[in-house]
């Protein structure tokens, strides 16, 4: 039994310094471009930002794992919010904590590495700003921070390109799961609205710089 023990953990000792040996640091940023499903109410996408840290481990043919914590800000813009008249619009801005964690498949070819990968995430909401106009967009900047969900979830699907295994250029497509807004939060006039945001929805286009 020690001897299996002892197996067991030069095994696992010698599998993480093989990933260590092929692991990466590095820093990431890029576009955001989201919008929101909503019944009832014109939307329109709105282009943001997101950057933070990342850490990629190779898995060996051609599989690796990547992890990433970013700072993520999405948004849309609710058009003609009012029932009343055709003038008053929201955008609205959200700031997330966010940690994707990518996995990856991709032949190496040398100097190139082009990869697919799907990449579940969760998030918290840290910051949750609006610009409204008209009466009902005035309405919807009192209430957004206690109405607005905290918590998010979701996955992303897409592509990259990997140079000199130093630098990624990546194209996602990601959706959130759930609503943005808990209804239950709104006054009465902004709860019909709340109700039909269903979530954020859109493209990533990303830079990786790996040391």
């Amino acid at each position: 039994m020690k001897k299996i023990f002892t197996l067991v953990a030069v095994a696992a000792v010698s599998l993480l310094t093989a990933f260590q040996a092929h692991a990466q640091f590095g820093i990431v940023g890029g576009l955001t471009s989201s919008s929101t499903s909503v019944e009832k109410v014109e939307s329109s996408s709105i282009s943001l930002y997101h950057a933070g840290v990342t850490y990629k481990s190779d898995l060996g043919a051609g599989f690796a794992i990547q992890p990433s914590l970013l700072y993520q800000v999405k948004g849309a813009t609710l058009n003609n919010i009012s029932s009343e008249t055709t003038s008053d619009d929201f955008k609205l801005k959200t700031g997330f904590i966010e940690m994707p964690v990518s996995f990856q498949w991709g032949p190496d070819l040398l100097a190139f590495r082009p990869y697919v990968f799907v990449e579940p995430f969760i998030g918290y909401a840290l910051t949750s700003t609006g610009q409204g106009s008209g009466t009902e967009g005035e309405k919807f900047e009192a209430w957004l921070d206690d109405a607005h969900n905290h918590f998010e979830y979701g996955f992303g699907v897409g592509g990259g390109l990997e140079i000199a295994q130093h630098v990624q250029l990546s194209v996602q497509w990601f959706n959130n799961l759930g609503k943005v807004f808990d209804s239950a939060s709104a006054d009465a006039e902004a709860k019909s609205v709340a109700e039909n945001v269903k979530n954020f929805k859109g493209i990533k286009f990303s830079l990786a710089i790996l040391f």
